[in-house]
């Protein structure tokens, strides 16, 4: 036995069950389908999932939503006009706003592999993530996951031919975490509400 093991033995044991649990993770993630896998990350970077059968269902979800957090009659940031239906229903002031509640939107496509949602500028304009609302609510469809990154910005290169869209951005953090994160560092996390409506 090394000199090493023996002062820092235990070390090299924890480093074997980490790498075992990531062998059991990936495993895992190999069987799982793509809409399982964004499921599985999405949770467990903090978001919150709400799966919706149908249109009524959404409805129903989003003034759950409003209900949950006291969002009545308040101010919302959206750039989306097939989403102002909805916030007239129930309401909800939007436009120039001053001080929005939450920003209800659509998006470019959810990527499975980090459980992240895609943006871009059709969506949120030129706004950088730490300058939108802490509260995002986003409408979604089940044709929008995709596995990776890459995949959504050749979705967005097939969707946009002419009228290329800027500020391409995922977000990825739903909650601070826990403990110090490097990897964290710099983003801004959400308190995020995915209503994902079934379309396939």
């Amino acid at each position: 036995m090394s000199l090493f093991r023996k002062f820092f033995g235990s070390s090299s044991s924890a480093s074997d069950e980490e790498r075992e649990r990531e062998v059991q993770e990936t495993s895992i993630f190999n069987n799982m389908s793509i809409d399982e896998q964004f499921i599985y990350h999405f949770k467990k970077n903090g978001g919150k999932f709400l799966y919706c059968e149908n249109i009524e269902e959404l409805k129903e979800q989003f003034e759950n939503i409003l209900a949950e957090n006291d969002w009545f009659e308040s101010q919302v940031l959206c750039y989306d006009p097939k989403l102002y239906g909805l916030l007239d229903e129930n309401k909800l002031t939007y436009g120039m706003t001053s001080n929005p509640k939450f920003l209800f939107t659509s998006c470019e496509s959810l990527i499975a592999e980090e459980g992240s949602i895609l943006f871009s500028s059709k969506q949120i304009k030129q706004h950088k993530p730490n300058e939108l609302p802490t509260n995002i609510v986003v409408y979604a469809t089940t044709s929008q996951m995709l596995a990776i990154k890459s995949d959504g910005l050749t979705a967005i290169k097939k969707k946009y031919e002419r009228d290329y869209p800027t500020n391409i951005t995922a977000i990825k953090y739903f909650e601070k975490a826990k403990e110090e994160d490097f990897t964290q560092y710099g983003s801004s996390p959400k308190n995020l509400y995915l209503l994902l409506l079934e379309d396939l």
